[in-house]
């Protein structure tokens, strides 16, 4: 059994925000895998996750802005690290550092493409140190191209939808983050850039993730303002 499986999830299997991820686990020699889109107004939404492990490391790419995930997003190709602490500590030295008490041994990232467009990224990990063969790894390109447009389809539907998800471990829009980042810019008088910074530095250091830094601050039992310098 994978790492985190057996998580009780509040949704049916039939829903997009668990089947998603688990065709790729079902089809390919993996772990676990979270997929995410970015939406035009520009937030990044964690649309499905396979396990609670695969919504950790997707979490930790998010709040310290590095790894696999935003080199496959910045790029539009795939990145592939079949032995994480032995790349890792040079490249992305606080994810590998966050992460080596989960014992993941690779890291595989794939963008989900339309046409010629990068909307988002598959993550996907394995427990063990081991490279995806070629073959493998045409068929997680071909996955991820054909869950990109249901995804899509399924993060703009969440978007535009007044009611925030409940389910922290299978759908994360980060709507608080945005407006927690919002609200430390205010308090603090400086631009959007270095409010998300300031926010995410707070809950790398705090051992914390940046959705329960950004649900503080949004309930206002954190006020940046208050944080020494």
């Amino acid at each position: 059994m994978s790492p985190g499986a057996g998580e009780n999830f509040s949704r049916s299997d039939s829903n997009p925000d668990r089947s998603l991820s688990a065709r790729f686990v079902a089809e390919l020699p993996i772990s676990g895998a979270s997929i995410s889109v970015v939406v035009e107004s520009g937030q990044q939404s964690t649309i499905s996750v396979s396990d609670a492990l695969a919504a950790r490391i997707d979490d930790l790419q998010f709040a310290l802005g590095e790894g696999p995930h935003w080199d496959a997003l910045r790029h539009g190709s795939p990145v592939l690290v079949p032995n994480l602490l032995a790349v890792g500590g040079e490249v992305w030295p606080m994810l590998t550092s966050a992460i080596t008490e989960f014992g993941v041994g690779a890291l595989f990232a794939f963008p989900l493409r339309t046409g010629a467009v990068t909307i988002g990224v598959v993550d996907l990990y394995r427990s063990t140190v081991e490279p995806l063969t070629e073959r493998e790894v045409t068929e997680a390109v071909a996955l991820a191209r054909d869950v990109a447009p249901r995804a899509l389809q399924f993060a703009i539907t969440l978007a535009n939808d007044e009611t925030p998800p409940t389910n922290g471990l299978a759908v994360e829009m980060r709507r608080e983050v945005h407006q927690a980042t919002g609200m430390i810019l205010v308090q603090l008088e400086i631009d959007a850039t270095e409010a998300f910074a300031r926010l995410r530095a707070h809950a790398f250091a705090s051992g914390i993730t940046i959705q329960e830094v950004a649900n503080d601050v949004v309930q206002r039992r954190l006020n940046f303002r208050d944080l020494p310098e």
